[in-house]
């Protein structure tokens, strides 16, 4: 892994490789962000906008991310398009102080529930930040219903934050999860994450509110669609979502069967901060987004 930090950090790697990270990210202005997002909303996909940052240890660099995140709600709105934003909390000071982090995040669903779809999305980090992650979310919601949260299937925690979550009414996205961590947290074999994955599919699906099915993995789209087809649980209750350039052609045929899809569209300056963490997190993500290039 060492190798592979040195690699991606060479300004030759940069150079070489950036025409990779320009299909997964949407451009490094917000400006730039709304163009991909009308060109998805023309193909009947929602979006969700992330703008990328760092970990922050600073709280002006908080409050900076803050105020761009701001800027991201309030351009949605002028411009009118079907989306809404996806906040990291260690962007917005969880690292600093939580209390710091909760006042972002409720001035940010404040001022987005004047828009046309008001809701906040809290994305989940790795395993040293859940809990704090969970307690500004459950803060934040208290005050404003607007916002929700991301859980990871491969962690063995998860069920009991699903039931959590369902209970308070909240909007989950379900995902695997991408980070490294230990088997004494963590699923590791990819046959237990998908039988988690869809467990706790099932539980969002049937009992929870509106929740985000988000997965590339062919095999649990099909399953989440015999799923729901079997429940009897209608299109309009839920919605795929998938990340920007990666299967483009299943997006849009999802959303030719009926289904609700959405596109998770990161922008920034810090897209190689994004990128190359998704390559040295897990080595399954450098095929997967090379893979990508040639499928569906």
């Amino acid at each position: 892994m060492a190798l592979l930090e040195r690699a991606i950090a060479s300004p030759s790697f940069q150079e070489r490789f950036f025409f990779l990270a320009k299909r997964f990210v949407a451009g490094e202005t917000v400006d730039a962000a709304i163009e991909a997002v009308k060109r998805l909303n023309a193909d009947g996909l929602s979006a969700t906008l992330d703008f990328l940052g760092e970990d922050v240890f600073e709280s002006a660099e908080a409050k900076a991310s803050a105020a761009q995140t701001l800027r991201t709600v309030e351009t949605i709105d002028r411009a009118g398009v079907d989306a809404n934003v996806s906040v990291k909390l260690t962007a917005l000071g969880l690292s600093i102080d939580e209390n710091l982090a909760a006042e972002h995040l409720l001035a940010v669903a404040q001022r987005a529930a004047c828009n046309r779809d008001p809701f906040v999305r809290i994305d989940m980090e790795g395993s040293g930040v859940v809990d704090a992650t969970l307690r500004v979310f459950e803060r934040v919601h208290a005050q404003q219903d607007n916002v929700g949260v991301v859980l990871q299937a491969y962690l063995h925690r998860s069920a009991g934050d699903v039931e959590d979550a369902i209970a308070r009414g909240a909007r989950v996205r379900i995902v695997k999860g991408a980070y490294k961590e230990p088997p004494s947290i963590a699923y590791k074999d990819m046959a237990e994450i998908r039988r988690n994955y869809l467990k706790l599919a099932r539980a969002l699906l049937t009992r929870g509110n509106y929740p985000a099915v988000a997965t590339h993995d062919l095999s649990l789209i099909e399953a989440i669609k015999r799923m729901t087809t079997e429940c009897g649980i209608a299109k309009d209750r839920f919605e795929f979502q998938l990340l920007y350039g990666i299967r483009p052609q299943t997006q849009r045929q999802l959303v030719a069967e009926g289904y609700r899809v959405r596109v998770y569209v990161p922008f920034g300056t810090h897209w190689s901060g994004y990128f190359y963490r998704r390559l040295g997190e897990r080595k399954e993500n450098v095929l997967f987004v090379l893979g990508s290039l040639f499928s569906r």
